[in-house]
């Protein structure tokens, strides 16, 4: 990824399902206007998930992923299969093809799509080849759903695709990460400790997002490090409106910002962006009600080598422990998480800067259906340093 370029956890996840040979992979081409997928009559040539990132009028920035076949029969198909519905739960908009007049396959997973409260586009592919004319009444007829007929490979109807998936992709409200708490003009003062978890030469990717959307908002952002804050406030006429800082250090930080200054965390403003931030807070409640030899699982969207100090292996662990004795604590990291969620007392998410705002709500969901309460990294530590009521959301 370019300094420039979306990170792809911000863009529209666009899933493709359908058959083998269903026009998938031509579909992808098409909409994106470039030869990303191998297309070929040999059967199942896509085999594992293809992600393509695109600007596609009228959506914006957004990520295409084209996936296996469901109907997939051979010796790996089911492996295949299940790595295609781990699909859906990052999916924003599901382009669904229809092929043929056989469609059980097709609405099964249109009920998956469903359950997961995924918007679904119905799309029958092939039209210069076949007619779609009685598939498309069926759909109408049976399931009252109306198709987009097209052809992928004449390129044909694509206009009507992409205006669906606009309208589809339409978020309820307009998510920020700060913007809520600030107006034009105001000074905001980031705190970031640059330990040896920071990547040397440059930001990690929640700083680099929240200053872009301050600057955006026309703010004035003063950015130091931990040593270099009250230097910072010293030069300032009038207390900042707002101080951002790593959940890591909130006491050090609070015990030095001006009363009338908000305080949150990187780590707090992304369990709002990127999930729901009220579920969090009543995650972390349950902190209190851990016990000596419960489970609790910590999970890290991105992998990385852990260092000393490690936040989520090293630091959360550690405090854990502290507060509550002996846990059996598990930590996992990216896709890893665990499918079965049973005799976890609490799961830890971090803040989720890798991941899409779907596949976030989907775990809280899994989590949900499971009972097993969920927080944040920074909601977590707030609660543990008994300062839930000091930061702002």
């Amino acid at each position: 990824m370019s300094f420039n370029e979306t990170p792809r956890a911000n863009r529209v996840h666009i899933g493709i399902f359908g058959r083998i040979n269903s026009g998938k992979s031509s579909l992808l081409n098409a909409l994106t206007d470039q030869e990303i997928a191998l297309v070929s009559e040999v059967r199942g040539t896509t085999t594992d998930p293809v992600y393509k990132s695109a600007e596609l009028h009228p959506v914006g920035a957004c990520v295409f992923i084209d996936t296996a076949g469901f109907d997939d029969e051979s010796l790996l198909g089911a492996a295949r299969i299940k790595a295609t519905e781990r699909i859906l739960d990052k999916t924003d908009v599901a382009l669904l093809l229809f092929a043929q007049e056989e469609t059980d396959r097709e609405l099964e997973w249109l009920a998956k799509l469903k359950k997961r409260n995924v918007p679904v586009i119905p799309i029958i592919n092939k039209s210069d080849v076949s007619d779609t004319k009685k598939l498309s009444a069926k759909l109408r007829e049976t399931l009252g759903i109306e198709p987009i007929e097209i052809s992928a490979l004449k390129r044909t109807n694509l206009d009507a695709v992409r205006e669906r998936i606009a309208e589809a992709a339409k978020l309820e409200r307009e998510l920020t990460i700060c913007a809520h708490l600030v107006d034009s003009e105001d000074v905001v003062l980031l705190v970031m400790p640059q330990d040896l978890q920071a990547p040397k030469g440059r930001l990690i990717l929640p700083q680099i997002q929240t200053i872009r959307e301050l600057l955006d908002h026309r703010c004035i952002v003063m950015s130091v490090t931990l040593n270099r804050l009250p230097k910072a406030l010293s030069s300032l006429k009038k207390p900042p409106r707002l101080v951002i800082t790593d959940s890591q250090v909130f006491p050090q930080v609070k015990a030095q910002i001006p009363g009338e200054s908000m305080l949150t965390s990187f780590s707090v403003l992304f369990a709002r962006y990127k999930g729901d931030i009220d579920r969090f807070v009543e995650g972390a409640r349950t902190l209190g009600e851990l016990k000596a030899g419960d489970r609790v699982l910590i999970a890290e969207a991105c992998t990385h080598n852990p260092l000393d100090g490690d936040i989520g292996r090293v630091k959360l662990p550690s405090l854990l422990r502290k507060n509550y004795g002996e846990l059996d604590i598990r930590i996992v990291s990216g896709a890893d998480f665990p499918d079965d969620l049973s005799g976890f007392k609490l799961i830890i998410h971090c803040g989720s800067c890798m991941f899409n705002r779907k596949y976030v709500l989907s775990r809280l969901e899994q989590a949900k259906e499971a009972g097993v309460p969920m927080t944040n990294y920074g909601i977590a530590i707030a609660y543990m340093n008994e300062m839930m009521d000091s930061i702002i959301f």
